[in-house]
């Protein structure tokens, strides 16, 4: 903030314009802006200042290098004459880099955090009158800050401040030492300060930044910092972008130590490498230490740890990241996880929800996939089923929600026997029906029966990342059920509705309701889905939709919406098997053309030490397989799913219709492939 900036009326320099544009937000942010930053401190602020025990400054010292400081006393030690002036009765400490920085007329940036709520308020100033009691900031912007990922902590003085008192002499380094390490490792805040340029006449930013103890990754002399979802205004990274240095504070609020650290920065884009795999990471950047200084108690307080931001909780730390790399070398593996929690969602479907049994964490998934689970009924082989993840990406465990079939074996198991406590296997969610909760084009979700379970993970993933990024994605819930009885989670999506601040709409619609039930009080609409009623409900507008339910309820939903003129490629559909769709192109030339089949082959299965003959107009390798009494993994038999990948060890296959579930080269989606005409062997991991 307060740099050269890119026209005469513009809150932001050039460097935050650029990082507003990268995320779409130029527009939004410049009126944003215009309302919001101030030349002034509203009263709210004023207050606010004289209530806090210390103050976060940042500076630049005079070979260029930012720095940032903190500077403390019981409250009431920073003042406000008028609302353009703060006073600061404390000097900083002799070895702070702050202390020569302050001149009349420096650029100077503070950020007040108040640690028992969260309250955080920021500004950008120049330094007014300099004594041996303080000194004076004159308000250039005045903003406030979110409270998101700031961490709770009970402040507690253990001398006077202002009191000289004996300390060792400051260290002062160009490499991290141990102690430096470990005081990084265990951080779950530390400050940040940046300026647009080494020019006198530009300004200075401090912010905060949070997260997860662990959160901020040591390698060598260099920090990597994912950075979260935050107000967009993009100060700090827009400095870097013009003039690549930082200043670091990490305050040891056991000790009363403070690390300060100057260095240069390099920005990471959302999916580099080195932060790509950091869920809640919107992007990052890399800190190369130049120079670096410890203070020995330098606090005069102690501050206790409470609670973490529920913020900071959505998000990873590198232990977690780490271990999930390792996870991923099981993803196609069988793991075994625990029952934690079982719950009847309605008279027909219970929710099962499984955690880790080993100290891998679970694999993340997309809201909308599906996981694979292999249960042994009593008296009965191995069983495996497909079940949509009913929980949301980052909640704890993975939920799945089994409507009781009548004459279903595993799903009556279930039911029937699963307890809190009993392990089963699974393996992790895969699938190509999921919710881009990023994009701003709304979407309408068609559920019928237990097909709201995959709608479920949509909405929760949609409202968690919502709180998260700032954006949520307009969601419109069509949920048809039979009975008011049979319907799962109304009353999770009514309460998802009231929380979403319009961005949610659920309607409800029974065909057989009971007696002593009204529309349009435990229901919205009686009978079925029906054109009037979409049209009734939706705006115009264009929309993505997404279909979950039993066969004959999917197609129609999609005749519907194709007689209403929407568009194939709008229509997403969970197609498990004879569920697939009957779709309607939209003119467009197929562009898939099966590859010549083989007249006939050898199919081997390797594991199992078993053969079989194909000829040419023989089912798939799946049919081949159970043919052979084998129990290969599978679901939709249309390629779609994944559940069926197998390793081919030789050979050649051709698919019969167009796979669109992700696989390799040297693996075969066997629900819909063939050996392939040339090929007179075909060897699978089998």
């Amino acid at each position: 903030m307060n740099a050269p900036v890119a026209s005469d009326t513009s809150p932001f320099h050039a460097g935050e314009m650029a990082m507003q544009d990268r995320v779409g937000k130029r527009e939004q942010m410049e009126d944003v802006g215009r309302n919001y930053i101030r030349p002034y401190m509203p009263d709210q602020h004023r207050e606010f200042f004289g209530k806090i025990p210390f103050l976060v400054v940042g500076s630049v010292d005079s070979e260029g290098w930012p720095w940032a400081s903190m500077v403390s006393g019981r409250p009431g030690f920073i003042h406000s004459p008028h609302d353009r002036r703060l006073d600061i009765d404390v000097r900083p400490l002799a070895d702070d880099p702050l202390k020569d920085a302050l001149q009349p007329g420096a650029p100077i940036g503070v950020v007040g955090v108040e640690l028992s709520t969260r309250r955080r308020n920021r500004m950008n100033a120049t330094v007014g009158r300099v004594e041996d009691g303080g000194f004076s900031l004159d308000v250039v912007q005045s903003f406030g800050n979110c409270p998101q990922y700031i961490q709770t902590h009970d402040v507690t003085f253990v001398r006077e401040p202002g009191i000289p008192i004996t300390r060792r002499p400051a260290d002062r380094f160009h490499e991290l030492d141990a102690q430096a390490r470990g005081t990084i490792a265990k951080a779950n805040s530390f400050y940040v300060a940046s300026h647009a340029s080494t020019e006198d006449s530009t300004g200075v930013d401090v912010s905060h930044r949070g997260g997860r103890s662990g959160f901020v990754h040591v390698k060598g002399n260099s920090l990597l910092v994912p950075d979260f979802a935050g107000n967009n205004f993009f100060n700090t990274l827009g400095n870097f972008l013009v003039n690549p240095q930082a200043g670091l504070l990490f305050p040891d609020y056991q000790t009363g130590d403070v690390l300060m650290l100057t260095g240069t920065v390099e920005v990471l884009s959302e999916d580099h490498p080195d932060i790509v795999g950091f869920h809640g990471a919107s992007r990052g950047w890399w800190f190369h230490l130049d120079r670096g200084l410890r203070i020995h108690n330098a606090l005069p307080f102690r501050a206790e740890f409470l609670e973490f931001s529920p913020n900071s909780l959505m998000a990873d730390d590198w232990k977690t990241v780490e271990t999930r790399q390792e996870a991923e070398a099981l993803r196609r593996q069988w793991r075994s996880l625990r029952v934690v929690a079982v719950q009847d969602e309605s008279d027909v479907i219970r929710s099962f929800t499984f955690e880790a049994t080993d100290d891998l964490p679970l694999l993340q998934f997309e809201a909308g996939q599906f996981l694979t689970l292999r249960v042994s009924p009593e008296g009965a082989a191995p069983m495996t089923r497909t079940y949509t993840v009913s929980s949301a990406p980052g909640d704890a465990g993975y939920r799945i929600s089994v409507k009781r079939e009548p004459g279903g074996v595993v799903s009556n198991h279930l039911h029937d026997t699963l307890s809190v406590g009993d392990l089963v296997e699974v393996k992790a969610p895969k699938g190509q029906f999921f919710l881009d909760v990023a994009e701003t084009r709304p979407a309408v979700l068609f559920a019928g029966g237990v097909g709201i379970t995959p709608m479920m993970s949509m909405t929760g993933h949609v409202m968690n990342e919502g709180a998260r990024t700032r954006h949520m994605r307009n969601l419109t819930i069509f949920h048809a059920a039979q009975t008011v009885a049979q319907r799962a989670f109304h009353a999770d999506l009514r309460q998802a509705s009231a929380n979403s601040g319009g961005k949610i709409r659920y309607v409800s619609v029974v065909s057989q309701p009971e007696e002593g039930t009204h529309e349009g009080v435990e229901f919205d609409a009686k009978g079925y889905i029906t054109p009037e009623l979409i049209r009734e409900t939706l705006p115009l507008n264009d929309y993505d939709f997404y279909l979950c339910g039993p066969a004959t309820f999917m197609q129609a939903i999609y005749d519907m919406l194709r007689n209403l003129g929407v568009r194939d490629d709008r229509v997403f559909a969970e197609a498990f098997g004879p569920a697939a769709l009957t779709r309607r192109s939209d003119g467009k030339v197929p562009t898939f053309q099966p590859e010549p089949e083989a007249e006939a082959a050898k199919v081997k299965f390797k594991s199992s030490n078993q053969m079989a003959q194909w000829v040419k107009g023989d089912p798939t390798l799946l049919d081949v397989a159970e043919a052979q009494g084998l129990t290969p993994t599978f679901s939709c038999r249309s390629g779609s799913c994944g559940s069926c990948l197998t390793r081919k060890i030789a050979g050649k296959v051709a698919y019969r219709t167009e796979p669109t579930a992700e696989h390799s080269e040297d693996e075969v989606l066997i629900c819909c492939a063939v050996p392939a005409k040339g090929s007179d062997t075909v060897v699978l991991d089998l």
